[in-house]
């Protein structure tokens, strides 16, 4: 496996934001879609985006409450969009190209964090993996058109250190054995950066690239909203007043912060000539040394191995084809084939 994952010298750090990255680059003329693009780090790069010149969609649930919290920011748009609903990724894709907009950077940004009991959606299938990974790799399928007529575009996956604590569960991958809420979200993080390692593979001869990125520790951003104050403190993400903690050095950022690398990889020319890597404070990040899970705590040091393992990310491009079509009978053939190999 070539090791594309060296910081490359960027001169940004974990305290630049997205203003920072964009000095001097002028998105007039270039299309985003951005899921959950208004709220946390979603508002702030949908704010950073569309100030630099872009024409930004944001695919949410809600496109009334969205259009709120986006109220004074120009040049952006909202539209029906819920991931774990096959239906709407598909009707939101086909709204899409029927409108005959090129796509110059899809932002796959929106995310959950349960802390519950296991849910599964109406598939069958574990719904942090199911949202996370599924709904916006079947999105990209769907847009793929709308990306290469842009003749340059940029598939950005948010995904977090937290992949640092799983890898793909080839054997269980929806948790029908010991669930963990935490080891669930890990593992649809690491999907999230396999999914960019392949795509890039796939897409880069026809001019489009992809990137997972770890976008810092952001407190507020409603990814989590089961943790209470409480929580929050003894995590020390908090002070004993409330307030967020911000300390970039130890991975505790703002949202205009956490954005940064979000924007950086949809827009740098840093990256003109690179693919398929993963990213944090605005550079590439380095390759961890341990090839097991490892916890999820202090610094961000860098992405797993298995992350970014090309073998893995072509297998699990596969069994994801095999889950957004339904064929569930094939799925869990190969998926037993995986699992003794």
């Amino acid at each position: 496996m070539t090791n594309k994952q060296h910081p490359i010298g960027t001169g940004f750090t974990a305290a630049s934001t997205a203003e920072d990255v964009l000095k001097g680059i002028d998105l007039t003329g270039h299309n985003v879609i951005i899921t959950a693009g208004h709220c946390g780090i979603g508002l702030e790069t949908t704010r950073a985006l569309a100030g630099a010149g872009a024409a930004v969609l944001v695919g949410v649930r809600h496109p009334d409450r969205a259009a709120a919290a986006l109220a004074g920011i120009d040049h952006v748009e909202t539209d029906h969009l819920d991931l774990a609903d096959p239906a709407s990724v598909d009707a939101f894709a086909a709204r899409y190209r029927a409108s005959g907009r090129a796509l110059h950077i899809l932002l796959n940004n929106a995310g959950i964090m349960a802390a519950g009991p296991r849910v599964l959606d109406a598939r069958g299938y574990e719904q942090q993996f199911a949202t996370n990974h599924l709904g916006h790799f079947q999105l990209t399928q769907a847009l793929l058109p709308a990306l290469r007529a842009a003749n340059g575009a940029r598939v950005v996956a948010v995904s977090s250190r937290a992949h640092r604590q799983s890898d793909i569960r080839w054997d269980d991958l929806h948790f029908a054995h010991d669930y963990d809420p935490m080891v669930a979200y890990s593992q649809s993080k690491t999907a999230t950066v396999l999914f960019a390692v392949e795509l890039d593979r796939r897409m880069a001869d026809d001019g489009i690239r992809a990137y997972s990125l770890h976008p810092g520790g952001i407190v507020g951003t409603g990814l989590a909203p089961s943790l209470s104050d409480e929580d929050l403190r003894t995590m020390q993400l908090v002070d004993d007043a409330g307030q967020p903690i911000i300390d970039p050095d130890r991975d505790m950022k703002s949202p205009q912060q956490g954005a940064a690398t979000s924007v950086f990889a949809a827009t740098s020319p840093l990256l003109a000539d690179l693919g398929g890597v993963y990213l944090q404070n605005s550079d590439v990040a380095p390759l961890e040394q341990s090839a097991t899970p490892i916890a999820v705590d202090g610094p961000a040091a860098g992405v797993m191995p298995y992350a970014v393992n090309p073998e893995s990310a072509q297998r699990l491009w596969e069994l994801s084809e095999q889950l957004i079509s339904g064929n569930a009978k094939k799925f869990n053939t190969l998926d037993r084939k995986g699992a003794q190999r």
